[in-house]
């Protein structure tokens, strides 16, 4: 059961951007949305491991910029956030060892952004690190969405699962020099892709590690991001413009 509880007006702006309360299952989760217009095509974005943080708003604000509206969904519960590796290792595992669980978390999500009036029939979601991974159990779902992107994302098919109902196509983002998620990963995942006939674009970035995009990180590739970002906003305005 999903019910929408609250809004809090961030940046009262021409751009309404606002963190939202809203309930999946009995229990709260914490949002956060900018509102173009129910015209505007919609980017659907999940966090990285750490919860929603000024991270995912700034990249929010950047795709606000270029026309489009924002939902980011909280997969983790309103107030948490974890600081402490072994407290996002501890988060992630939950959901990795529940599928059926984080399919529930973002179909929820989706509902409360359609709720707000956001354009979800011209939608395509975004997700960075455990985001990344997550949005390619979406993917998998079926979900009728017209793109799945997935920042330097875990690859691998969970057992059992396939991308047989996959609906828009998939573009994935990944640093050669990632020891996290292995290049035979990456490889697997474009075999995979191929035999489902999935439409997708796969690229890598030389030198660029695990988490390559995301700012102030020592891991941070400013060459790899710019890249990967200018590709990304070309296959948006491509997708979402069909």
């Amino acid at each position: 059961m999903i019910k929408f509880i609250s809004i809090c007006v961030l940046f009262p702006l021409t751009v309404l951007a606002k963190d939202i309360t809203y309930k999946v299952n009995d229990k709260e989760y914490e949002g956060y949305i900018i509102n173009k217009g129910n015209k505007a095509p919609l980017v659907f974005m999940i966090h990285d491991w750490d919860g929603i943080t000024d991270y995912e708003k700034k990249r929010s604000n950047m795709l606000a910029k270029l026309g489009y509206s924002v939902f980011v969904a909280d997969l983790y519960g309103k107030g948490v956030r974890p600081t402490e590796v072994s407290e996002k290792k501890k988060m992630t595992s939950s959901l990795y060892e529940n599928r059926k669980l984080m399919r529930e978390l973002m179909d929820g999500a989706f509902d409360t952004a359609q709720k707000q009036n956001l354009n979800t029939k011209n939608a395509l979601s975004l997700g960075y690190c455990f985001g990344g991974t997550a949005i390619l159990e979406f993917a998998r779902s079926g979900k009728a969405l017209k793109g799945h992107a997935s920042f330097h994302g875990g690859l691998t098919t969970p057992e059992g699962q396939n991308y047989k109902k996959v609906n828009g196509s998939i573009i994935i983002f990944h640093g050669t020099a990632d020891t996290a998620v292995s290049m035979q990963e990456f490889a697997d995942l474009a075999v995979e892709l191929e035999n489902n006939k999935v439409s997708h674009e796969m690229l890598t970035y030389s030198g660029a590690p695990h988490a390559f995009s995301v700012f102030g990180s020592p891991r941070y590739r400013k060459e790899a991001d710019e890249k990967s970002w200018a590709r990304f906003t070309a296959f948006l305005a491509e997708k979402l413009n069909e």
